[in-house]
């Protein structure tokens, strides 16, 4: 069966210059190093680098180093003989040995220990390692991914990451774009979360959002990138559905914060920043041409991710011109 690489939503010029790096960076056999802040996606760049890559028939793991401590990241990496620490019974086999000739994604990289960091350093210097408890040397030929959210360069001068670790992990770095650079996708990937959502839960269809959510989508920073959009998208998804699997017109309500409540442990509870008119815009007057202008643009991208992003074919969708398309896409910023 032929790998695929992970589907990943956008156009945007920051997102689709991000591809293209990741698509000439895969074909080079070194580690490398995914860069970018929470949410952003970095699991799905690392997989998209394995399978654009020579070695995209062989083995892919992943490991959180973060979700481990010290001795338990050493023998899940590296493998541990019988005897090694209490409890171990058998030898185990270590992720580095399960991934020889393929690919091994280091997921937040920078809480590795300075222990696991000097084997690390061995492992992709030479190919070489032992298990916990064990003498024997090993060598395998795996292509190491790191991501993190971290400042790598400063994590050296402050002396909590290796600086020989990170020459070799940053024969080229990915850095992702945060979503609020990426104000072109937001509204796509709402949509394409909600009509997820919307058919995990047995709907019929999905209405989309109103133009108030959407032009507050498109506006709001989102500091947890990608992931908190998918959480929205989907919770305000689940939350409008009706008891028989319709929705009551397109979805005008989201939650940012969940844990909003009158009474939430701990102190009073933070406003939420949706703005009144996106939670109920009959309520008050609203900005006329910002929801028109959020409309279009979402009518736009939407065409665009339907097209494969062929212009000429998301101008037919709309049934307008070419040149009108292309206006559009000059009005909203999207013209490359």
């Amino acid at each position: 069966m032929t790998a695929i690489p992970p589907q990943l939503i956008g156009s945007s010029p920051a997102f689709l210059a991000t591809l293209d790096r990741v698509s000439h960076s895969a074909a080079l056999d070194r580690s490398m190093l995914v860069v970018g802040e929470r949410g952003t996606g970095k699991e799905l760049i690392a997989a998209r680098l394995h399978f654009l890559s020579p070695r995209w028939d062989k083995t892919y793991l992943a490991v959180n180093c973060a979700a481990l401590n010290d001795d338990l990241l050493d023998s899940e990496l590296f493998g541990h003989e019988a005897g090694a620490f209490t409890g171990a019974s058998k030898r185990r086999a270590g992720r580095f040995e399960r991934a020889d000739s393929g690919t091994l994604f280091l997921d937040e990289i920078a809480t590795a220990s300075p222990r696991v960091q000097e084997k690390l350093l061995r492992v992709i210097e030479y190919g070489q390692f032992e298990r916990l408890g064990g003498d024997q040397t090993l060598t395998v030929d795996v292509r190491v991914i790191g991501a993190t959210n971290v400042d790598l360069p400063a994590a050296v001068k402050a002396g909590e990451f290796r600086a020989d670790l990170l020459d070799r992990l940053a024969f080229d770095v990915i850095t992702l774009p945060p979503l609020r650079a990426r104000k072109a996708d937001i509204i796509p990937l709402a949509e394409s979360f909600g009509r997820r959502m919307a058919a995990e839960i047995g709907a019929d269809s999905f209405p989309g959002f109103s133009p108030d959510i959407l032009a507050f989508m498109t506006g709001h920073d989102w500091p947890g990138n990608v992931r908190e959009l998918k959480n929205v998208a989907e919770r305000a998804t689940g939350m409008a559905i009706l008891d028989d699997n319709t929705f009551d017109g397109p979805i005008s309500d989201i939650t940012l914060d969940p844990f909003a409540a009158p009474w939430r442990p701990g102190g009073e509870t933070p406003a939420q920043d949706v703005p009144q008119a996106a939670k109920t815009p009959a309520a008050e007057g609203t900005d006329f041409y910002k929801r028109v202008n959020a409309y279009e643009l979402s009518l736009v991208t939407d065409a665009l991710a339907r097209s494969g992003n062929h212009q000429g074919k998301a101008a037919d969708y709309l049934g307008l011109t070419y040149h009108s398309f292309r206006g559009l896409l000059r009005k909203h910023g999207l013209k490359k």
